[in-house]
């Protein structure tokens, strides 16, 4: 009788996540009146939550943004610290409406998980860290070294197969998250540290002697790393997606956080009028008030804005932006035209 009961309750639970998720995500969202937004919350320049309570990041900006563009206000979001192992489940049981915690892009995670990947918000690469006293320069000279890493992550996979088309022997040590790996290696439990390239230049820069360590040069794979929602809500994935790319075409066009208003005042060009959605045509598609476009600018800034806070030149990570410069100054970030 009791086993029955729970079946039923089983059932009960089942049928209430299934019509909720049948609601749409942007009506759940206005309904609670905030975005549960799924995050790393151990990665400096990416997620973190100060001692204070302050959380920042790009990820953190991220959702942020698509807190400003469907609520109106960029505070109106709950950030859930999430391990690699525990996100796609989370968002696929819809204990979250998105993930933006640095998780790379890839064919498996994209067609097997029941989740869609949005766009590239940050394109990274993995890397190893090692103590500057090993006198190591490059990841040639790892072989036979104990490395660090986390598990359910590509970081792993990608560790070996360096290891292995190099002929180096690899000790691999796997961890649940990247706390408990940089305690062990920081310990010297492992004479290395692998993660993506922007990781652990944020790790390097909290630990108190980051100075003593040193990230090696080598980028061993590619590591796309973009927000995700869950499969079969068009209209939450195409807030989530044009959310973005507004971001990074405001940024081509010349839109801050500074001059958005003024901007919006005076648009004649039909990209910035499209853009800046001044006739409301995108806003209705989507659900959302006419001015989305505006509040995402104008509260978080453009893409530059939000890169160089977090991670560039006004961050203590000093990282260049690299391939993440827009594609008509030498990077790789591209957004469509807003027409």
């Amino acid at each position: 009788m009791r086993q029955a009961a729970k079946w039923v309750t089983g059932l009960l639970l089942a049928g209430a996540l299934s019509q909720a998720l049948a609601a749409g995500t942007l009506e759940n969202v206005k309904a609670r009146g905030k975005v549960k937004c799924g995050v790393n919350g151990e990665a400096p320049g990416l997620s973190l939550k100060d001692a204070a309570g302050h959380w920042s990041g790009i990820d953190v900006d991220f959702c942020r943004a698509v807190a400003a563009a469907t609520l109106g206000a960029k505070d109106k979001v709950e950030f859930v610290p999430l391990t690699v192992a525990e996100a796609l489940g989370a968002l696929a049981k819809g204990q979250v409406d998105l993930l933006s915690r640095n998780l790379s892009w890839n064919l498996e995670r994209d067609v097997a998980e029941g989740v869609t990947f949005v766009g590239v918000l940050l394109f990274d690469g993995q890397g190893f860290m090692t103590r500057r006293d090993t006198g190591t320069l490059s990841a040639l000279e790892l072989d036979g070294k104990s490395v660090c890493a986390l598990t359910g992550s590509t970081s792993a996979d990608h560790a070996r197969r360096y290891f292995d088309r190099h002929r180096m022997d690899l000790d691999l040590h796997l961890f649940p998250d990247m706390k408990a790996a940089t305690k062990a290696y920081l310990a010297g439990d492992c004479q290395v540290l692998t993660s993506d390239h922007t990781q652990l230049h944020g790790l390097r820069v909290a630990m108190a002697a980051g100075r003593d360590h040193r990230v090696l040069p080598e980028v061993i794979s590619k590591e796309p790393l973009s927000p995700v929602v869950r499969e079969g809500d068009s209209r939450w994935f195409d807030i989530v997606r044009w959310t973005l790319f507004v971001l990074i075409d405001a940024e081509e066009l010349g839109i801050d956080s500074r001059n958005v208003k003024r901007a919006q005042e005076d648009a004649k060009a039909g990209d910035t009028r499209m853009l800046l959605d001044v006739e409301g045509k995108v806003a209705k598609a989507l659900g959302l008030d006419k001015d989305w476009v505006i509040r995402v600018i104008g509260q978080v800034g453009n893409y530059g804005e939000i890169y160089e806070r977090n991670l560039g030149a006004q961050s203590p990570l000093m990282i260049k932006r690299g391939y993440n410069a827009l594609w008509n100054d030498g990077g790789l970030l591209y957004a469509p035209p807003p027409r």
